[in-house]
């Protein structure tokens, strides 16, 4: 094993770091810039190890808030910050983004005029440019190289940096030319952000851009803000038009496996009057592009997408998530729910799934290059999250290494109780388990349901497992139910699945549950009539209490000032104000520039640009409905 390789086991445990407090010029900045008082959790420690000139490696979720962990120190260090970005949509809301709060960023991409380029490289040479934005096969061009060499570069964010593992779900062979970043630049510190990654990810990102006694720094991955619900289908469209109509005018987005269902899903949703476009690779690009910009500028409510769509994406109010397949991974749905909620706002992520979704992975993976039998294995780690009975939340953290701190999330159809359990689980458990050991712990899910129905396979007769006193003990609940059933006890740590073949084995805990010591959470086969029953009016009294003291009337008024002046200027709505500050403008009622100054989101530049205009449509609908302003005072 490398020198390196070594360097990166010892600091890559999950841990949260004992750094020294954040200084007080980042607090400042993060103040005046965007408007906040402090930071997120690991926001600071991640600041910090950028101002140190430590290599660092940070993990946050989605909607954590990687952006401001290297936004932040540019700000607060002489010199030029370049951003390593993947996409050239992300480069362009980040830089929008940066510029509305009084920033000086630019990006160079392959959508600009030779001029544009000139502009920027002046811009760089006048020391006026604080972030510059770039896609790694620009960054390591020879010409770029020597240019920065000499332009006083800060340190290096490499965003998106689970694209440089082989191990991650978006690698990009692009990204691998990184590494010599530590070469070409040697004293300048290199940072890499993502949102998910196992610790094997991270020590391959660690070791690829060749990171010296790093920091790395691993947030908490659950996302307490997103109710999840993971529904069999019945029906799927039905089920889509259902999650859709709850969430009428908010923005939303609906996953699709294949092209083919995205244009059927989109063309459904048009029919029945919701404002909807698709978005998939098999679409011309220029329309592909201007699908994406209606949606993230407000002019559609819900994009229906292939998982082409979306990395990078930092529209802050998707109100709720779709899937109308199963993902392949459950990294990629962290990734990919996660769009839900940016803004910290309740949010809803809902996923429906069969058991054709895992055969048409597997199909799909099939005529993959390499990696098939992780692949396969991430794959059954998805479907085992779906077809469980446990917390979503506490299943999503325990897959990525952490532990869920409370019994109960109040987020999700288990703890909600919308999921119908199945009736005497200790005696189903027990009747597979006794299966399992029958079978000498040599046969897969397959094998072991199709003994518990009674099969008059050849196989099973061959192998005289048809004298079994299991054989024939559950016919009456059929295969389904009992594949169902045995994924649940997985999920859960009653059995193993191991070696090549998945054969399934007893844990401690399984022979727990045959000796009756411990009772197992099983859903009821058949239809999940009470799930869908239920989803809209949980879903509802949560978004209830997400309003608790926002004035409606009042919010939407703001949402249409925010639209015009974002349609003036040319940018996403989101960027002028988020739907968060929004609420609290609704809440409080400002009366003034100083009062409007103290809500969180609305940094020095913001608040100079628009908050007369603001002010101004808050006094006259306080006026007209005839409510007294300043309600925080």
């Amino acid at each position: 094993m490398s020198t390196i390789s070594t360097e990166i086991e010892t600091k890559t445990e999950t841990r949260m770091p004992s750094s020294p407090p954040v200084p007080s010029i980042a607090t400042e900045v993060l103040k005046q810039y965007w408007g906040y008082e402090s930071f997120r959790p690991l926001q600071a420690e991640s600041v910090s190890a950028v101002l140190q000139r430590r290599d660092s490696l940070t993990v946050l979720p989605t909607g954590g808030g990687k952006s401001i962990c290297f936004q932040v120190p540019a700000m607060c260090m002489d010199g030029l910050a370049v951003v390593v970005s993947p996409l050239i949509s992300l480069m362009k809301d980040q830089v929008d983004a940066l510029r509305t709060c009084g920033i000086e960023a630019a990006f160079v991409n392959s959508t600009q005029s030779e001029q544009d380029k000139r502009d920027v490289a002046n811009s760089i040479r006048s020391g006026e440019l604080k972030l510059l934005y770039m896609a790694p096969e620009r960054l390591l061009m020879p010409r770029t190289i020597d240019f920065l060499k000499s332009s006083g570069v800060s340190f290096f964010a490499i965003d998106e940096a689970h694209c440089i593992s082989n191990w991650g779900h978006d690698f990009r062979p692009e990204y691998r030319g990184l590494r010599t970043l530590k070469q070409q630049f040697p004293g300048v510190a290199v940072h890499a952000y993502t949102a998910t990654a196992s610790e094997g990810v991270r020590n391959d990102i660690a070791e690829q851009l060749g990171l010296k006694n790093a920091e790395i720094l691993v947030g908490d991955f659950d996302r307490p803000n997103l109710t999840y619900r993971m529904l069999r289908t019945q029906g799927r469209i039905g089920q889509v038009m259902e999650v859709v109509n709850r969430h009428q005018g908010e923005s939303g987005i609906v996953y699709c496996i294949s092209r083919k269902e995205v244009e059927r899903v989109a063309a459904t949703l048009t029919s029945n009057g919701v404002s909807a476009l698709p978005y998939h690779a098999g679409m011309d690009d220029g329309k592909r592009q201007a699908n994406q910009d209606a949606f993230i500028n407000e002019k559609c409510d819900v994009i229906v997408a292939t998982v082409a769509f979306g990395m990078g994406i930092d529209k802050s109010n998707v109100r709720y998530v779709v899937h109308a397949g199963m993902p392949k991974s459950i990294e990629h749905y962290q990734q990919e729910s996660g769009r839900a909620g940016r803004d910290g706002l309740e949010s809803e992520c809902v996923l429906l799934y069969s058991g054709g979704d895992l055969v048409t992975w597997k199909k799909i993976m099939s005529g993959e290059p390499g990696g098939l039998r992780a692949a396969v294995a991430s794959l059954d780690a998805m479907y085992d999250l779906c077809s469980g009975a446990v917390c979503r939340h506490r299943a999503i953290v325990s897959y990525f290494g952490q532990e869920y701190a409370t019994d109960s999330c109040d987020a999700c159809d288990v703890c909600l109780e919308e999921i119908e359990l199945a009736e005497s689980p200790i005696v189903i458990g027990q009747k597979i388990l006794s299966c399992i050991v029958r079978l000498n712990r040599r046969f897969g899910a397959a094998h072991t349901a199709k003994v518990l129905i009674g099969s008059k396979e050849s196989r099973i007769t061959d192998l005289r497992h048809d004298q079994l006193s299991t054989y024939g003990l559950m016919a009456r609940e059929g295969s389904a139910a009992i594949r169902m059933w045995i994924d649940q006890l997985v999920a859960q740590g009653f059995i193993n699945r191991t070696g090549e073949y998945q054969t399934l084995s007893l844990s401690d805990s399984g022979w727990q549950l045959i000796r009756g010591e411990v009772t197992p959470r099983l859903t009821k086969a058949g239809p999940e009539t009470k799930s869908r029953a239920s989803s809209a009016g949980k879903s509802k009294a949560g978004k209830e209490a997400s309003w608790e003291g926002v004035d409606r009337g009042l919010f939407d008024r703001l949402r249409q000032v925010r639209s015009q002046l974002a349609a003036s200027a040319k940018v996403p709505a989101y960027i002028v104000f988020g739907d968060a500050t929004l609420r609290e403008m609704a809440i409080a009622r400002p009366s003034d520039l100083k009062k409007l100054g103290l809500l969180k989101g609305i940094g020095t530049k913001k608040l100079a640009d628009y908050g007369d205009v603001f002010l101004d449509e808050i006094k006259s609908y306080c006026v007209e409905h005839n409510v007294a302003q300043d309600q925080n005072a």
